[in-house]
């Protein structure tokens, strides 16, 4: 049974109720209400959401994720037009941009996902993006690294043990520290970013070693949050993580150099995104 502290409230308040009905009424949807997302109101009334792009099927089956996967479908052309419609409809200043792998696709859909960024980034708001690994191929991570996002984020979700139990195949701890790390390579200036769940039967010490590989791979900003299991279909929770476990890796992220962390449990990737970006500019300038 779910402690009260990891129980979903329903989404409520003025804004959300209105950019609901206007996103409706033009058949439009965010990942924010697709993944009910904890969330939801909080980022709306922030002018921050999510959107998911190249389909609702992904073409891996991580054990904890809910996206369904199968037969794949083509990319939608009118897509990034589709996006910015609805960004601008939400009247967003910050969009997170995130998609389900493609690897059906001769270049895993990075052309299409660095399009959606150029024409967010035209049409006027900050633009944060969580990619897939591309299985490691620099080359189609250049073409999102070229359309310099306000922060790029790729996600680690657990520790290496549990990483071959958790994660589809095709994903790996150490290839998804390769990405972080090339990207921070190739444009040192670019904000990264990856998140930890928490809950899967992982130890305090094996997620100090995941974001000291994290911190020695670059990344800038960090998200640890509680694993809550999407359907039957997917891993049970092992346990429910208390509050001051979060508060602790909280304390031991900063100590390592993070420059922005959220920790708790119904932190997701894109949780106080804006807030993240504004204060690592901050710092910097």
């Amino acid at each position: 049974m779910r402690p009260d502290y990891v129980k979903v409230k329903i989404p409520s308040g003025e804004s959300y109720q209105r950019i609901k009905k206007t996103l409706r009424d033009r058949t439009l949807y965010t990942v924010c209400e697709e993944a009910k997302c904890p969330n939801v109101s909080e980022c709306w009334e922030s002018g921050t959401a999510t959107f998911m792009i190249m389909g609702s099927n992904c073409s891996r089956g991580c054990r904890f994720c809910g996206v369904t996967h199968g037969h794949m479908l083509p990319l939608d052309p009118d897509e990034p037009s589709k996006v910015v419609q609805s960004s601008k409809l939400m009247g967003l200043s910050y969009v997170v941009v995130t998609s389900v792998d493609r690897d059906d696709l001769p270049d895993q859909g990075a052309s299409h996902f660095a399009a959606v960024i150029r024409e967010l980034k035209q049409s006027g708001p900050l633009v944060e993006v969580l990619i897939p690994d591309f299985r490691g191929e620099s080359d189609l991570i250049n073409l999102i690294i070229k359309e310099k996002p306000a922060v790029l984020a790729h996600n680690l979700e657990t520790v290496r043990r549990l990483t071959p139990s958790v994660r589809d195949p095709r994903a790996g701890y150490d290839q998804s520290l390769e990405v972080l790390r090339y990207v921070k390579q190739q444009d040192p200036d670019q904000l990264t970013k990856s998140s930890l769940m928490l809950g899967l039967g992982e130890t305090d010490d094996e997620v100090e070693l995941a974001l000291r590989d994290l911190r020695t791979a670059g990344v800038d900003i960090v998200t640890i949050g509680q694993y809550l299991r999407p359907t039957k279909m997917q891993l049970p929770v092992v346990e429910y993580t208390q509050t001051d476990r979060f508060k602790k890796l909280e304390d031991l992220a900063y100590g390592l150099g993070f420059s922005f962390v959220a920790s708790g449990p119904l932190v997701r990737t894109s949780y106080r995104a804006a807030e993240a970006w504004a204060k690592r500019r901050i710092k910097n300038d």
